[in-house]
């Protein structure tokens, strides 16, 4: 049995289309991005309203802003000081090699792309690959904190292996298909916050709670 296709049939069918990520344009998407990191997406939606709110959501605007002012715009996402300095990296490469538009990224090489981006400041492969996936349109898989807990507690891999591992684990067991990685890890991040939980997990009403004795 593909047991990571089979996690996904269950998934969809029980908990249906996700929808996700929130954002009205790719480049909100990207910004987004790096702004929840260590933080929950309500400080994060909080972040990217008050940057609408004054008319500065756009790569020029962010590109032009001093980084204080950048950083009090952004001080619900937390670590602002740090997101900022990050932001501003990723808002200069962006400006300097696809003119400030991310729709010119389309059509790189999907593995050069992610080498540059791995290159900024604070852009880590779980940043990188939400950019490709949900602002690009890339069929990347993201592997999160969720994916990870899942996918270690029905014992098809150990939480502590590296991201890389991960992510070839779905790209070897999936077709390249951008829409269903996006649904995929969309669902993932659902039964990871609302059954998998952390410390007190739901197994008995979670999806896949006879997913173990199946593959046994």
């Amino acid at each position: 049995m593909n047991v990571v296709l089979e996690i996904y049939s269950r998934l969809y069918q029980t908990l249906g289309r996700q929808q996700w990520w929130p954002g009205d344009t790719p480049f909100e998407v990207a910004v987004g991005a790096i702004l929840t990191q260590n933080t929950s997406w309500s400080n994060v939606e909080k972040a990217i309203g008050n940057l609408k709110k004054h008319k500065v959501l756009s790569a020029k605007a962010i590109h032009e802003m001093p980084a204080e002012r950048l950083s009090e715009l952004i001080r619900s996402a937390g670590y602002f000081n740090i997101k900022a300095a990050r932001l501003k990296s990723f808002i200069n490469f962006l400006m300097n090699s696809y003119n400030g538009r991310i729709q010119k990224m389309k059509d790189e090489d999907t593995n050069s792309l992610r080498g540059r981006l791995l290159q900024i400041n604070g852009v880590g492969p779980e940043t990188a690959d939400s950019i490709l996936l949900y602002a690009v349109g890339k069929p990347v898989f993201v592997i999160d904190a969720y994916t990870k807990r899942v996918f270690s507690r029905h014992g098809i891999m150990e939480h502590d292996k590296p991201y890389a591992e991960f992510q070839d684990l779905f790209h070897s067991a999936l077709k390249q298909d951008t829409e269903m990685f996006n649904e995929y890890h969309a669902l993932l991040v659902r039964v990871g916050k609302t059954y998998c939980k952390r410390k007190k997990p739901l197994c008995d009403v979670c999806p896949l709670k006879n997913l173990l004795s199946i593959r046994l």
